[in-house]
């Protein structure tokens, strides 16, 4: 599988012309799993089936390292998993009037390097949720170090862990407070999800943690390497348990008034070159089967970190799938073809 840029939240797939007349998801793909997690040289991988909106399966397999089995206690840093619980959080804070999603940013938060473009006046949350700012991936990717705006903003779709950062200082500016506090108090602590951070929390014990593996199953940079920044974009560290209670709550409507849900799900600016793939506020929203004309996804990608999450609001069905090697992808994409008889589209 070939996948458009690597910290493109797209995993290109299609729906196979036969849809399953049985209802459910299979699990017969867990018989699968070890020998694909084999020939993939990925060590281990967590998944969660959710059905009727509720988390019916979770499976582990594997290990985490040499020796240690993976767990559902194993700790995941989920990548780019990070971003629907920051875009629910900004949605839940929207819903109670907090927050204006279409207000600009400015009064809250100008960057310095940007300071002198008057573009960043047309920066809202509603633009950063849905990767339209126009900033880069990251500023540290490019030459100059600096934050630029690489196209005007709200005019087209490019994927950018700057835009989530700008946002998580504004609104810790706007309220007073950190995207960490507010996580806290409106998804994770009435969750019960205890057991995540944005963020590794020394307190953590590191023989949970999944350590990324290269592409032959060899642990990369020698082994744990963590860090305590609280990020908007990235290194949410949590478990398969604790990320499934948050896919159970979005397939609940998220916490939000039917308004805002139906705008987060609504396709806001369409993919370049992916028909029938858009980017909602905080979600690529696809075209789904028949049964289930949405499909809400996003993937994450780090060093040697593979993550998923598939949800499809209408049968209130999902997959949550975690794993700690290079190729994890690669499994993750036969899961998919397995469990919702899905079927990968290459578009390079």
């Amino acid at each position: 599988m070939k996948l458009p840029l690597p910290a493109l939240p797209a995993v290109a797939f299609l729906l196979a012309t036969a849809v399953p007349a049985q209802p459910g998801i299979p699990l017969a793909f867990h018989d699968s799993v070890p020998a694909w997690l084999a020939s993939a040289h990925v060590p281990g991988l967590a998944v969660a089936v959710l059905e009727n909106g509720m988390v019916t399966s979770i499976r582990t397999f594997g290990e985490l390292r040499p020796g240690i089995p993976l767990t559902p206690r194993a700790l995941f840093n989920v990548a780019s998993l990070t971003k629907p619980v920051t875009a629910v959080t900004a949605l839940r804070l929207a819903s109670a009037d907090k927050l204006s999603l279409d207000a600009p940013l400015d009064p809250d938060w100008i960057d310095p390097d940007i300071r002198d473009d008057p573009r960043h006046s047309k920066l809202t949350a509603r633009i950063v949720l849905s990767h339209q700012t126009g900033f880069p991936t990251w500023r540290h990717m490019l030459p100059s170090k600096k934050l630029v705006f690489t196209f005007d903003p709200g005019t087209k779709f490019g994927y950018s862990g700057e835009g989530y950062e700008y946002l998580r200082v504004a609104l810790g500016n706007h309220l007073h407070t950190t995207l960490p506090h507010l996580a806290d108090s409106i998804i994770f602590e009435p969750l019960g999800m205890k057991e995540t951070t944005f963020g590794w929390n020394p307190a953590m014990d590191t023989l949970r943690f999944a350590i990324g593996h290269d592409t032959v199953g060899a642990i990369i940079n020698g082994g744990v390497r963590t860090t305590d920044h609280p990020s908007a974009a990235d290194w949410l560290v949590t478990t398969i348990s604790d990320y499934s209670k948050f896919a159970q709550l979005v397939l609940d409507g998220a916490g939000l008034s039917p308004t805002l849900y139906a705008e987060m799900i609504k396709p806001q600016v369409q993919l370049s070159g992916k028909p029938g793939e858009a980017m909602g506020l905080g979600w690529e929203v696809m075209k789904g089967p028949p049964e289930d004309p949405i499909l809400l996804l996003h993937t994450g990608s780090d060093d040697g970190i593979k993550t998923m999450i598939l949800l499809l609001p209408k049968s209130k069905r999902g997959l949550v799938i975690f794993s700690n090697g290079e190729r994890g992808m690669d499994v993750i994409v036969k899961i998919l073809h397995e469990a919702l008889h899905l079927k990968e589209l290459d578009r390079s």
